[in-house]
């Protein structure tokens, strides 16, 4: 079976980036100093700013930046560019400057976020790569931010793995909601890769093994037992979550009581505002007054605010599809343009583009 696995990302380009530096190549323009910028037209979901990540992934793929010898064979087979020019390709890294705002930063429509002055074609190479990881990340880390102006210091929880597009979606995404505020994830991977803390309870499925929900939880609390960090958090509503899923809990925590922390019970569908309430009267009337409510399933900012207004008790939010997806607005739409070349003077020419609007 046939690998996919490629070290090298220079190919992470589109066709016409490579057609553009031959052009220049034969013109030998290539080694000319260019400017470029990079920056989006319109604030994403309506807001009033953006929030800028991405650039440890630019910089991680521009030290690697150089064509491989499978590269270069690819190049000669499938497109047929002359020896010559690919041999030129060879030899090709990155030997520019790069400069940017911090990640975290808030950003704004029309305004460079990244500044590329390099050499013509390195610059050129490199548009694809850099477009696509700015439009994505910082798209997340605008979705996470507005969700965490909702939140306030209540905790927000990154669950969106499964309904990413692809694994590197996953993790990216992941790092751009932390770096927007998120306080964990349940991606383990990105908690390894990037010390972002990790956080879980169990599935539906777990409770379904069982015979009931008291028996599944019962089961969970003794693997709780033999971690380190013994804390226990049930998810409460396969079944029923006022009849079966709550009294479960409760009861198996007071069994356990000593050996584990019930530090809360996750609630996963149904009338959040009205389930969170009652399940909050009876962990109180338990005696479980600190044991913390965390609610998840499709849940943004817009939804937050609504079981906010609802009197909805949630201590903690699990987001996912909505916010890994930027599920209302999926594309930044941010562009990379050039702004100053080199003429054969050695003067650096100002170079603007301008939008023609035909008005009807």
């Amino acid at each position: 079976m046939k690998s996919y696995n490629d070290d090298s990302l220079a190919l992470h380009t589109d066709a016409y980036q490579i057609n553009m530096t031959e052009t220049y190549w034969h013109d030998d323009i290539h080694n000319r100093k260019a400017v470029f910028e990079l920056y989006f037209r319109k604030m994403p979901f309506g807001n009033g700013y953006g929030v800028f990540a991405g650039l440890e992934k630019i910089i991680e793929y521009i030290k690697g930046f150089s064509f491989s010898e499978s590269d270069i064979e690819y190049l000669r087979e499938a497109v047929g560019y002359e020896e010559e020019f690919l041999t030129y390709l060879k030899t090709i890294q990155f030997t520019g400057t790069i400069r940017s705002m911090k990640e975290g930063e808030l950003v704004f429509d029309n305004e460079p976020i990244l500044q590329v002055e390099s050499t013509l074609a390195e610059a050129q190479l490199i548009e694809t790569a850099l477009l696509n990881i700015v439009n994505y990340q910082t798209l997340i880390a605008t979705k996470a931010s507005r969700i965490k102006q909702v939140l306030g210091e209540e905790k927000a929880l990154e669950f969106g793995s499964r309904r990413a597009q692809e694994m590197d979606a996953a993790i990216w995404g992941t790092r751009a909601a932390f770096i927007a505020g998120f306080d964990a994830t349940s991606n383990v991977r990105a908690g390894k890769m990037f010390g972002i803390p990790v956080a879980g309870t169990h599935a539906h499925s777990m409770i379904q093994v069982y015979k009931s929900d008291y028996l599944a939880m019962k089961k969970y609390a003794e693997s709780c037992v033999r971690r380190e960090k013994k804390v226990f958090i049930p998810l409460v509503d396969t079944y029923d979550v006022l009849r079966s899923g709550v009294p479960a809990a409760i009861k198996v925590a007071k069994e356990f009581e000593g050996q584990v922390t019930f530090a809360g019970v996750r609630l996963d569908g149904g009338d959040m505002a009205y389930l969170s309430k009652k399940t909050r009267q009876m962990l109180d009337e338990a005696g479980f007054h600190s044991t913390q409510i965390v609610a998840s399933s499709d849940l943004d900012e817009e939804t937050i605010l609504s079981l906010k207004a609802q009197g909805a008790k949630i201590d903690v939010w699990g987001i996912g599809t909505k916010l890994i997806t930027a599920f209302d607005q999926p594309a930044l739409g941010a562009v990379y343009k050039i702004v100053a070349i080199e003429d054969d003077q050695g003067n650096m020419l100002i170079r603007l583009k301008f939008l023609q609007i035909q008005k009807k």
